[in-house]
């Protein structure tokens, strides 16, 4: 084989091997850094990841917000129609978060089936239901329009 092309073959064969090791990297990041959606139903049947971070999301359960006197501790309920999520948040809550209303999380569940969250999204006007919730919601309760509690647009079992 003549030099030069012996020459070209290994430089050929060094930018193949390292942009598939750039790739390889590449995915990897961004395998650890995907957060997946779960219904409500989802998490509570453990089909969701323990320790690792999701998002789920749901409408507010009326009633069950229930805030610490001394912290910023909060816990409430979300549900999607078929099964009630218990979620623990520290923090501040969004102005548009309420009972009754979607709101999307972010954070871990626990081996007690808790959804710890560290983000809290609510809703941003009174028609808008993230796509997700109003998806899992409808895919969950396809009668909803005969039950009388709402969230938002959505109707849910109480």
């Amino acid at each position: 084989m003549h030099p030069v092309r012996k020459q070209r073959l290994y430089l050929v064969l060094f930018i193949v091997l390292a942009s598939s090791v750039g790739v390889g990297l590449v995915l990897y990041a961004l395998q650890e850094n995907m957060n997946l959606f779960y219904p409500p139903t989802k998490i509570v049947n453990g089909e969701a990841p323990l320790d690792k971070t999701i998002r789920a999301g749901g409408c507010v359960v009326p009633g069950s917000v229930v805030r610490d006197d001394k912290s910023l501790k909060v816990a409430f309920s979300v549900t999607d129609g078929a099964s009630v999520l218990p979620v623990h948040y520290e923090g501040l809550l969004p102005d548009l978060f309420s009972e009754g209303e979607a709101a999307v999380l972010t954070g871990q569940v626990d081996h007690q089936g808790i959804f710890n969250a560290t983000e809290v999204l609510a809703k941003h006007d009174e028609t808008y239901m993230p796509p997700e919730v109003a998806d899992a919601m409808q895919q969950k309760s396809p009668d909803y329009k005969e039950h009388t509690a709402t969230c938002g647009e959505i109707k849910y079992d109480s």
